[in-house]
Order: structure tokens, then C-alpha cells, then sequence
């Protein structure tokens, strides 16, 4: 586990060397999001389980800083390897590839959780943090999270071959799943349609799982919720140890 440990470090010491870019920003985006949103629903958002709309925001925009962060640290390091040609450097090590798997998920859970940990600082005053009893829930969608995101991050990476693929994962995948999961609204707003659609997407299920960490709400079983996001964890998680281990776009 020396050599597996040692890769950790590195991609941890990685983005923490570029911290304000790689923690401070997404922390002050995810504040901006909840001043601008609510002010401005504040007062004219139904109150969701009870819950006011400004609490209800901050679950959703940590989870949601959680997640984009995690997907960014693993799939930004892998594309920057390839781009830069020291790849090899990588491939030519004794690292077996659950090993390599270990490493870069491990980074990606670190970085989203000080991210997230981040957002809760920034957003604190607006959660009566006493009022919050399953405190197991959310580090379980916490950690899950982090490690889906960061799994699909490193097949993000595996798959790219240029800067602009990776944006295209990011933008047409990640973002749009990130924005319709109800990180801003209770999916019981919706008609029935979509919600039945919202229904498919998985990052609904992680964020809806942590918000009934902090709030003992939810708009679906949590139960439900963890194994949705469990089977998704162990499929992707399949599919890029498969990859990893053939050397997909990575030995040639």
C-alpha cells in the first residue's frame, strides 16, 4: 500500500498547491448561489417539508459542490497526464490498476469533502445545526458522493484524449444531471413528467439522501436513495477497472 499511498499524497498535494482555484472558488460560487437564490425566493418558494427555502438551498449546493469537485480532481489530473505526455511515468510503475484506482477515487473524496466542508462553514447561519439528528446519513451520501463522482471523473479521463472532450463530459453530463437533481427545488414541484424523469438520474438520489441527513425530509425513501446510489457506485466502478486494467487510451 506504500506505492498506493504515495500516489494519494501526490494527487491531494496536487490540487491543494492551487487551493484558492481548487477549494476557495467553488466555495464562494456555491455562497453566491445561495445569497442570489435566496433573496431572491426567499418569501416566494412554497415552505418544502416544512423546511424555509433558504435552509432547504444549502444541503443541495454543498452536495452539489461535493460532487463537481470530485469529478474535477480525478478527471483534470488524468486528461493533464495525457496532454502533457508524462503518462508514462504512471504506466511504467509497478501500480496494479486497483491500486491506481484507489489513488485517484481516494484524492477525489478528499477534495470534494474540504470542499464541501467548505460550503458548510460559509452557509452555517442558515441551518439550525441542532435541529439536525441523522448526522450517519449524510456522512454515508457524503463519502458515497464523492467516491461515484470521482470514479466517473477517472473514466471521464480514461475516455478523453484532449481538454475539449473532458468539457464536453463536464458540461452535457455532469452539469445538466448536477442542476436537475433538486438542488433547488423539491422535485414535488414538478409536473408529473418530470418528475418521473428526475427519477433516472442519480445525482437526485445523493443530493436527496443528504438533504434528509440534515433535514429528516426527503422526497424519496433514503433507503431507496442509498441503493440507488450504491449500484451505481459498484457498476462504474466495474466498468473503469476494466478499463484501467486493458490500458484504455492510456498505453497507446
Amino acid at each position: 500500500m506504500y506505492a498506493t499511498w504515495t500516489l494519494f499524497l501526490k494527487e491531494i498535494r496536487r490540487f491543494w498547491k492551487v487551493g484558492v482555484q481548487t477549494v476557495a472558488a467553488p466555495v464562494m460560487t456555491a455562497f453566491l448561489y445561495l445569497l442570489i437564490f435566496g433573496h431572491a425566493l426567499s418569501g416566494r418558494a412554497p415552505s418544502l417539508g416544512g423546511v424555509e427555502y433558504t435552509a432547504f438551498l444549502v444541503p443541495g449546493l454543498i452536495m452539489m459542490s461535493v460532487l463537481q469537485n470530485a469529478f474535477a480532481n480525478a478527471s483534470s489530473s488524468l486528461i493533464q497526464s495525457k496532454v502533457m505526455g508524462n503518462m508514462v511515468f504512471l504506466l511504467l510503475t509497478p501500480l496494479r490498476p486497483i491500486q491506481i484506482f484507489i489513488a485517484y477515487v481516494g484524492a477525489a473524496i478528499v477534495r470534494g469533502v474540504v470542499v464541501g466542508l467548505g460550503v458548510l462553514l460559509c452557509t452555517v447561519w442558515f441551518v439550525d445545526m441542532n435541529g439536525i439528528s441523522h448526522v450517519v446519513w449524510m456522512l454515508v451520501f457524503l463519502l458515497l458522493g464523492s467516491a461515484l463522482l470521482g470514479v466517473m471523473g477517472l473514466l471521464a479521463g480514461i475516455w478523453a484524449e484532449k481538454f475539449d472532450q473532458l468539457a464536453t463530459f463536464q458540461n452535457f453530463i455532469i452539469m445538466p444531471a448536477t442542476f436537475l437533481s433538486g438542488v433547488f427545488y423539491s422535485i414535488h414541484s414538478l409536473p408529473n413528467f418530470w418528475q418521473k424523469a428526475t427519477h433516472l438520474n442519480p445525482f437526485f438520489y445523493m443530493i436527496d439522501g443528504f438533504r434528509y441527513g440534515f433535514f429528516g425530509v426527503s422526497d424519496v425513501n433514503p433507503w431507496l436513495s442509498l441503493g440507488m446510489v450504491g449500484v451505481a457506485l459498484v457498476l462504474v466502478s466495474a466498468l473503469t477497472l476494466v478499463l484501467l486494467a486493458r490500458g484504455y487510451k492510456m498505453r497507446y
